[in-house]
């Protein structure tokens, strides 16, 4: 994970535009956000500029999203950022970058869904229609997607950290949810499409509900497991039965084990990137914390 020594700012998106996508170049332009990976610039009223910044994995997955997002996008019964125009590397930015579609809304780590019936169905659509069979040739999860019992020693690591910052009071409960995911027969059926990393500051909300989703950098193919886990990540209490009613696939009682065990990794990943200065973000991401710990009580309330 490396910060990049280039400084993103308007008049250097300006240039990249000018010299490869010169009909943009003079649209309004304001900063967005800084995600993960990415820098998220507004352009204009409809459009956006993502350019990676923070780790060197992110021009991969922008190149990613524009080669496959377009045609996934179509199905979809929520709107999500799709690429538009690819940059590719130039002397003052020597890294790929797209412009993509806008999708207003406010990231559920700032804005959590309230109205919990209405947004667990737009979750469960979403991912029935996202969830089909993918082709053979689609990206793979960069080790995710497969069997959990690899994942141990990590999520062993971040249990660990969490006791030590007084995060989590007992790992037990914890580790049973984990150990129970594990024990789960694995997904035998065909790869689907996965978002890959549904979790609140990639959901956006408006009015209470689920209005958008976004950054599809984690894109690939595997088990439903893996999104499905997003149920006890965004939703309020009492949502996630409402949400497995409105899945149109079926998720059976190992498949909703091993997504137990994904959530549970996640939730404790969130609240420690919610401390300040883990995982080398100074600052740590504040917003990433209540929705995380909000998300582990309710796993280990219904265990």
């Amino acid at each position: 994970m490396t910060h990049t020594d280039l400084e993103i700012d308007a008049d250097l998106i300006r240039d990249l535009l000018r010299d490869q996508h010169p009909d943009l170049a003079e649209l309004p332009l304001e900063l967005g956000a800084r995600g993960w990976d990415n820098q998220l610039w507004r352009l204009g009223d409809d459009l956006a500029v993502r350019l990676p910044w923070a780790t060197d994995s992110a021009d991969e997955l922008l190149r990613k999203e524009h080669a496959w997002v377009p045609a996934l996008a179509a199905g979809l019964p929520l709107p999500v950022p799709v690429p538009q125009r690819l940059g590719e590397p130039a002397e003052r930015f020597p890294r790929p970058w797209i412009v993509t579609t806008w999708v207003p809304g406010t990231p559920a780590d700032r804005e959590p869904a309230t109205r919990g019936a209405e947004a667990a169905r737009a979750l469960g659509e979403f991912l029935t229609a996202l969830h089909r069979p993918a082709p053979d040739d689609a990206p793979s999860g960069r080790g995710r997607g497969g069997p959990l019992a690899g994942y141990t020693p990590g999520l062993e690591r971040q249990l660990a950290e969490a006791v030590e910052r007084g995060l989590v009071a007992d790992p037990e409960p914890v580790r049973a949810v984990w150990d129970d995911a594990v024990a789960a027969p694995g997904w035998a059926d065909l790869p689907v499409w996965l978002h890959g990393d549904l979790h609140p500051a990639n959901v956006l909300t408006a009015d209470g509900t689920f209005c958008g989703v976004i950054d599809f950098g984690d894109l690939f193919a595997g088990d439903p497991a893996w999104d499905l886990a997003a149920a006890w990540l965004l939703l309020p209490d009492g949502g996630v039965d409402v949400f497995h009613d409105a899945y149109g696939h079926e998720a059976d009682a190992a498949t909703l084990r091993r997504a137990r065990g994904v959530a549970v990794g996640r939730s404790l990943s969130g609240m420690l990137i919610g401390e300040a200065g883990v995982h080398g973000r100074p600052g740590g991401k504040a917003t990433w914390g209540p929705p995380a710990r909000a998300a582990l009580d309710r796993l280990l309330a219904t265990a």
